[in-house]
């Protein structure tokens, strides 16, 4: 990264790394899968977390050994979800600890910052609303602005694009094995956060954090530094 013009980026997830939001997705995820009279548990949400809505209707019902529903069905389902979601989140909005001060570091250090979520834009605005960070980023991704969801690298390629940073510059941080994944195959280092409510399987992480007070801006330049080819 000591070649003229490079200038670092940072691209988030929204979900469990800069908004604290598994209760609620979790809540919302059972209510309206309840409302189709099925039982969806805390392992069933912590293997989907992180994952399209798309996707996660189409396993619990594959794992149910039920016929796929049709399309319109599962948009029906993902709006309920949604809805739900929402609704919780306007009550009890929290960020991630030393999310804001990373932000405020990292640009105050003159990195370009996105955000790159599997999640539906309406999801992605509010919480940027409610945790009053949309003034930090020069791009937002969502999970419809892109082919192909997490663990696929279409949402980190589109974010540095979107922020005019090469690949090779970019920092991801996540904290689900699915965006770890997608981080990696973006050709991106990729800085996992514990997340408090559940444990992760983030050890194919660069580094591995409890909260981004324990992400130097020097330590975040150095791993996109080791990291470039």
């Amino acid at each position: 990264m000591d070649r003229p013009g490079d200038q670092p980026g940072a691209i988030f997830d929204m979900d469990g790394t800069l908004l604290d939001s598994y209760h609620a997705h979790g809540s919302a995820w059972r209510q309206a899968l309840g409302e189709q009279s099925i039982t969806y548990g805390d392992d069933d949400f912590h293997r989907h977390f992180g994952r399209r809505n798309e996707e996660i209707i189409r396993d619990v019902y594959q794992r149910l050994g039920d016929p796929e529903p049709s399309l319109d069905h599962i948009q029906a389902i993902a709006d309920r979800k949604e809805q739900l979601f929402r609704a919780t989140l306007s009550g009890d909005c929290t960020e991630m600890p030393g999310a804001r001060r990373l932000l405020e570091r990292l640009r105050g250090a003159g990195w370009r910052l996105a955000v790159g979520s599997s999640a539906p834009r309406e999801n992605l605005e509010l919480a940027l609303e409610l945790l009053d960070m949309g003034c930090f980023m020069d791009a937002t991704v969502c999970g419809g602005d892109v082919r192909r969801g997490k663990p696929e690298p279409d949402v980190f390629l589109e974010a540095a694009r979107r922020i005019g940073v090469e690949d090779r510059c970019c920092l991801v941080f996540e904290d689900a094995p699915a965006g770890v994944e997608s981080g990696h195959r973006a050709g991106m280092p990729v800085v996992g956060i514990r997340c408090p409510h559940h444990e992760s399987e983030l050890e194919a992480a660069d580094l591995v954090v409890d909260d981004f007070d324990e992400c130097p801006e020097p330590v975040l330049r150095a791993l996109i530094k080791e990291h470039a080819p």
